[in-house]
């Protein structure tokens, strides 16, 4: 992702939270370049630029994102099942059944997104197929981050103390090592 000038750093171990925040914004990022991509050249081959886009945010999904899923689903939703206040909070069961549906959309843009790469066009029915699932990504992603950043995310903020939050960030550190 290009760095901006003036803009606000990304968090560190030490806000996981925050962490968790800067990893949607890429999110963010770079589902536009998978769905703009698939909106603008069906029925031809990716140029360059295109194919660099879509190598790039596929590679982002496949890393990043699962390592952030792997931070809110070990690290984060554990410890706030854990505590008694947050026990009852609806939400996680539902953004982890979110995670899965994501993964597998990930794996079928990911899969048809690299036999556009190779082949140089896709089938219609394949082309369609991808815009769906980009879309599909697209609301569900909204809506995903919508509930932890409004709902979750706070909830933890004012829940745990220092120590688990830096018990959190020494975890996020370690799946990144």
């Amino acid at each position: 992702m290009n760095i901006q000038i003036g803009a606000k750093p990304d968090s560190g171990f030490d806000d996981p939270i925050g962490m968790l925040k800067d990893c949607h914004r890429r999110i963010e990022h770079f589902l536009r370049f998978i769905s703009t991509v698939v909106e603008r050249a069906q029925g031809r081959s990716l140029n360059r630029e295109e194919t660099a886009a879509v190598e790039s945010a596929l590679n982002y999904f496949r890393i990043g994102g699962q390592r952030h899923t792997a931070d809110e689903e070990e690290s984060l939703f554990p410890r706030l099942r854990e505590n008694a206040e947050l026990a009852k909070l609806n939400e996680i069961a539902e953004l982890e059944i979110e995670h899965r549906e994501a993964n597998e959309l990930h794996q079928a843009v990911e899969t048809l997104y690299q036999t556009w790469i190779k082949c140089g066009r896709l089938p219609v029915e394949d082309e369609k197929h991808l815009l769906l699932a980009a879309q599909r990504l697209q609301v569900l992603y909204g809506e995903h981050i919508e509930i932890e950043e409004n709902v979750v995310f706070p909830r933890a903020a004012e829940t745990f103390d220092a120590k688990t939050i830096a018990l959190i960030g020494e975890e996020f550190r370690a799946r990144r090592a």
